[in-house]
């Protein structure tokens, strides 16, 4: 999807963990190991994008090891899942992505490369992960994101 704001954009992204594994996709414009994710789009919510991400980039059925708000009224109030963790990207020398991350629990496992973006998909152990080339902070994030997933139980 195209930038929404010449400065800024909301991403939505998950680190999707099947006991041991985390699902990474290998982004072809970025040649690089990342979790699921995309632009939270006009008329989405945080967590419709979030579900729709994970839907097109993968198809796995996830659940999200986060809370919502404990909003009793909800007329004008949609709680929505707590983020695990908030970056800030900087894209261009202009140009940011928030990103709101996510650490979801799969479902179910097989799932379905998304070929216009990703050159390949893949569980991986933290091990693993090592031999991937990856930003540092995603590596950090990999490793954060199992451990909640094992805490979570």
């Amino acid at each position: 999807m195209p930038h929404i704001h010449e400065l800024i954009d909301f991403t939505a992204s998950a680190f999707i963990v099947h006991e041991d594994k985390v699902l990474l996709v290998h982004h072809k414009k970025l040649d690089s190991w990342l979790q699921i994710g995309g632009h939270i789009e006009l008329d989405e919510d945080p967590d419709t994008a979030l579900m729709r991400e994970i839907e097109e980039e993968c198809g796995l059925e996830v659940e999200v090891l986060s809370e919502k708000a404990p909003c009793k009224t909800t007329d004008v109030t949609t709680p929505q899942w707590r983020p695990h963790f908030v970056n800030l990207y900087q894209i261009t020398d202009t140009h940011q992505h928030v990103d709101m991350v996510y650490v979801c629990r799969a479902k179910t496992t097989d799932f379905t490369l998304e070929e216009k973006s990703h050159h390949d998909m893949g569980w991986f152990t933290a091990e693993e992960t090592k031999d991937l080339k990856m930003f540092d902070n995603t590596r950090e994030l990999v490793l954060a994101s199992l451990d909640i997933a094992a805490k979570a139980g």
